[in-house]
């Protein structure tokens, strides 16, 4: 059987659909599983290996373009068994139906009635967005209940050769830290300040690390660059060389090779955060206006604080600082964060 998945469009999400392509591999054996994402996910799906190939969506998030879905749909036809659309847009199923697959699985949302012949109207009773996803892997008359569906924990696979060659990349800039054991930051949020711990607590965190002989790579897209420059211009002179600051500098391939290099990750609730879960890093994820009960890191060597109760809480840039931090999030101590990365790293 082959298998097309429309996939999603954010970092974290396309980590947590892998929990999806294991299962589909115990369900439908030797099936053939093709994913069509951004191109940027790429790195990531090569990176799994119950997946055949990546099919670059060429067209951009929000972008309806019915005819440019309609030209991608027909050039697929005859090549697949089954589609299964993890989006909930109309748009995003409108590739599978006019690739005229036989079969097309995916959940109710926006009118999707005629595009998807096997419609899934139960979504509330999967509280994890993962469960979702791996409830599709499944016969409409074979779902497990929400306690009972297998949730096979996402990983990476990490290539010695490749990261070897990422290592080679950046041996000036690591070559300052002196060969110290690596705690990884990931201090930037996709959706503004609000669902950041504040740099001054990371730069805090830090500071007690490379006194105790740790060094720091803080790492992120682009726009963390500055977040990122925050935090080490906030540590005292002498300690910076031992802080570095990558944002910006990496693509994601080599993102995950540093990752899975770090001795542990502290990171706010983020696409790295999925992404360092699935290296199998002991990671602390902090948590503030948005919940763990949707989304939490997938990894057994995780903890999560969280210092509120509820489900998410809708801001971006909240009204508790003048940074725009969440009073949650800022109640965050770095004694705190300290605390379960000693227990995480055996020092307690």
């Amino acid at each position: 059987m082959n298998i097309l998945i429309i996939g999603p469009s954010w970092v974290g999400d396309m980590i947590m659909s892998h929990s999806l392509y294991q299962q589909l591999k115990q369900q439908y054996l030797n099936c053939q599983i093709d994913v069509m994402a951004p191109n940027w996910c790429k790195p990531l799906l090569a990176r799994m290996p119950e997946v055949r190939k990546a099919i670059e969506m060429p067209l951009g998030h929000g972008k309806f373009a019915l005819y440019e879905r309609y030209r991608l749909g027909k050039a697929l036809r005859h090549q697949y068994d089954m589609a299964i659309v993890l989006p909930n847009s109309l748009k995003s199923a409108f590739i599978p139906f006019f690739a005229k697959i036989p079969y097309r699985r995916g959940w109710k949302g926006e009118s999707r009635y005629i595009l998807l012949n096997d419609l899934r109207a139960n979504k509330k009773d999967y509280p994890m967005m993962v469960q979702r996803y791996v409830a599709l892997a499944f016969e409409s008359n074979a779902v497990p209940k929400a306690d009972d569906i297998p949730v096979r924990k996402p990983y990476l696979v990490v290539e010695p050769q490749q990261q070897t060659a990422t290592f080679k990349t950046f041996e000036k800039q690591t070559a300052l830290l002196g060969g110290r054991p690596i705690i990884g930051f990931c201090p930037g949020a996709e959706f503004g300040p609000a669902k950041r711990w504040p740099h001054y607590h990371y730069a805090a965190l830090a500071k007690m690390l490379i006194e105790q002989g740790y060094a720091v790579e803080l790492f992120g897209s682009l726009k963390d660059m500055d977040a990122g420059e925050q935090i080490r211009h906030a540590l005292p002179f002498e300690l910076q060389p031992f802080c570095l600051n990558l944002a910006g500098q990496t693509n994601l391939n080599q993102a995950v090779d540093l990752l899975a290099n770090c001795t542990a990750v502290v990171t706010n609730d983020s696409g790295l955060m999925h992404v360092a879960a699935a290296t199998d890093r002991p990671l602390v994820a902090l948590y503030g206006p948005t919940s763990p009960t949707y989304t939490p890191p997938l990894s057994e060597k995780a903890v999560i604080i969280r210092l509120i109760e509820g489900d998410l809480i809708k801001v971006r840039k909240s009204t508790d600082s003048t940074e725009g931090y969440h009073q949650s999030l800022i109640d965050i101590t770095p004694d705190m964060v300290m605390e379960k990365l000693h227990i995480l790293l055996g020092n307690k």
